[in-house]
């Protein structure tokens, strides 16, 4: 019988051979935060639906989301908010085929990474001192 011989063949690429960079992060980290404003939205939705079913409802919204999880739950839509946000204004310069060197494209995703939660701490920041907590 004859013997056959697979030719080698390129390997698909995926997670064990390339190494995880910024860039990679970020592009996973902005659909994330994408389907974390889905449900963030649906907070909003609740939020306004408690305010017209009346003052019971409102009050009982108002206590879960002034409670110390509310505040974290609250505190991440925001962070995905402007995670998001930033993200995209990275991937807007990168519509107009500008940013793509590496080292460029690297400062861009540390930058909006950073400001995602730099302008999260400053939003809620200036949401305490404006309620007098801070």
């Amino acid at each position: 019988m004859a013997e056959t011989r697979q030719a080698g063949r390129p390997l698909s690429p995926h997670l064990q051979i390339y190494r995880f960079t910024i860039t990679m992060a970020m592009s996973i980290i902005h659909r994330i935060t994408g389907i974390g404003l889905y449900a963030g939205t649906l907070l909003l939705a609740a939020w306004l639906l408690s305010a017209a079913l009346g003052p019971d409802y409102y009050n009982l919204f108002q206590s879960v989301a002034g409670s110390w999880f509310g505040q974290l739950v609250l505190f991440g839509f925001t962070w995905a908010l402007l995670h998001h946000l930033f993200s995209g204004m990275r991937y807007l310069v990168w519509d107009n085929i500008r940013g793509f060197e590496l080292r460029n494209a690297d400062i861009m995703s540390w930058g909006a990474a950073v400001l995602g939660f730099v302008a999260s701490v400053g939003v809620w920041a200036l949401a305490f001192s404006l309620r007098g907590v801070l």
